[in-house]
């Protein structure tokens, strides 16, 4: 029933009222930010003692409540440590003197890296067809 009502809302609402691709939720915990990037919550932890930009919001009973900015954050510390293989120190020391190309290259390669993936698939439907 819900869908005909949605729908029905679509209708006379229009779709130039509704932003479908809007992000809805505000804060993710701990254990989500860490599935999201296959590490455990104690290593974002870690990271948030060593680098001063990890600083997610905390509420009364210290549960972390990581935004969309804090996540990017986590995403440029991943790509210089997991990705990159830069040590702690020299991640932390290049977030410090040269923010925006680290936030250039986390882009590029996030980019790099949905082209990939869209190449094996394309490759892998190529293999189904032959």
């Amino acid at each position: 029933m819900s869908k005909t009502i949605c729908t029905f809302a679509r209708e006379r609402i229009g779709t130039m009222a509704l932003n479908e691709n809007k992000n809805l939720k505000l804060y993710y915990s701990i254990k989500e930010v860490a599935a999201m990037f296959d590490v455990s919550e104690s290593l974002l932890r870690f990271w948030e003692k060593e680098i001063p930009t990890l600083k997610p919001k905390t509420t009364s009973n210290n549960v972390r409540q990581y935004t969309e900015k804090d996540i990017e954050n986590v995403k440029m510390v991943y790509n210089l440590v997991k990705v990159r293989g830069f040590k702690l120190q020299a991640a932390r020391k290049m977030l410090h003197e040269n923010r925006g190309n680290v936030e250039k290259n986390a882009r590029v390669i996030e980019g790099l890296t949905r082209v990939r993936d869209e190449l094996k698939e394309l490759k892998r439907q190529m293999d189904y067809l032959t």
